[in-house]
């Protein structure tokens, strides 16, 4: 098994995710909507948005797995992160990179991954929105092409939503500046 490649941008790409202050939120059905339609498009039992920090994967919205994060090291989403195009890998079982994974020789028996990269505003990657299946399956262009409009959609709305917090803080400012007293001049 081959760890999750580390970007050259690390620390770049960590501090665009941290100031989206999405880690560790709660579920939003925005996004949930989209994972959702992922796996009913594509038939497959897993759909993730998956955010990347420095050690680990976190669903911002999973479909199909009970848990809310993994390690980045053995993650296929830290694969797929730094990958120029989709990754898609039609059976895990015959990619060197993913054979003896523990997620394709124990639970899940993840043997199908395809996967986006998603990006900031800043054009960091922060995540991937990914589909998974437990078993081998071909992909063609057109099911690239339809993950790649849901992928770039999870991109909007994360971004829609930091833009929303960021206007509602200066709205608060604003509120705050108009009903207290206000500032000095010298």
């Amino acid at each position: 098994m081959q760890e999750a490649p580390i970007p050259k941008n690390e620390l770049k790409r960590i501090v665009s995710l941290y100031s989206l202050d999405i880690l560790d939120t709660p579920p939003e059905k925005r996004f949930d909507q989209l994972t959702l339609c992922a796996t009913k498009i594509f038939q497959v039992p897993i759909s993730t948005l998956t955010l990347i920090d420095a050690k680990r994967e976190w669903f911002k919205s999973c479909q199909g797995l009970s848990k809310t994060q993994g390690d980045r090291a053995i993650s296929f989403c830290g694969h797929a992160l730094v990958e120029p195009e989709i990754l898609v890998i039609k059976d895990t079982t015959k990619d060197e990179r993913f054979s003896d994974n523990p997620m394709v020789i124990g639970e899940p028996y993840i043997r199908f991954y395809a996967g986006v990269p998603i990006m900031s505003t800043d054009g960091s990657r922060i995540g991937v929105f990914c589909i998974k299946d437990t078993k081998p399956r071909e992909f063609s262009k057109d099911d690239e092409f339809i993950l790649e409009g849901l992928a770039k959609w999870a991109e909007l709305e994360i971004n829609l939503r930091n833009m929303s917090l960021t206007l509602a803080q200066q709205d608060k400012i604003i509120e705050k500046y108009i009903h207290g007293a206000p500032p000095k001049v010298k």
